[in-house]
């Protein structure tokens, strides 16, 4: 079962940058190895992310194998009202995630 850990501010300034930090546990196997017996160990990668302001797509991207595991996304957005920003990550075998946190813009 993945977990996912959100950082943002709880409060910002109507007009201030924010920075966003998210991380997601997974193991994420690239399908590149093979085991003891000779076989590949099955792909099992988070695929992409996808993050929402108040309903609006503000960021996304592309995961590859070559992404560490547990990944780390962090950017910036400009805080416009109040509202709830919403995660999603999906990927491989069915695997879908979602998170969200709230802020209040004075």
């Amino acid at each position: 079962m993945a977990a996912a850990l959100i950082n943002i501010p709880k409060k910002a300034k109507r007009g201030d940058i924010i920075e966003i930090k998210t991380l997601m546990s997974h193991i994420m196997e690239t399908g590149y190895r093979h085991m003891a017996s000779g076989e590949i160990v099955p792909r099992d990668i988070i695929t992409s992310f996808t993050c929402r302001y108040n309903g609006s797509e503000i960021f996304r991207a592309d995961l590859f194998p070559a992404i560490a595991a547990n990944p780390f996304m962090t950017f910036f957005t400009t805080a416009t009202e109040s509202g709830k920003f919403e995660f999603e990550w999906i990927g491989d075998n069915g695997f879908s995630e979602t998170a969200s946190a709230s802020i209040t813009v004075e």
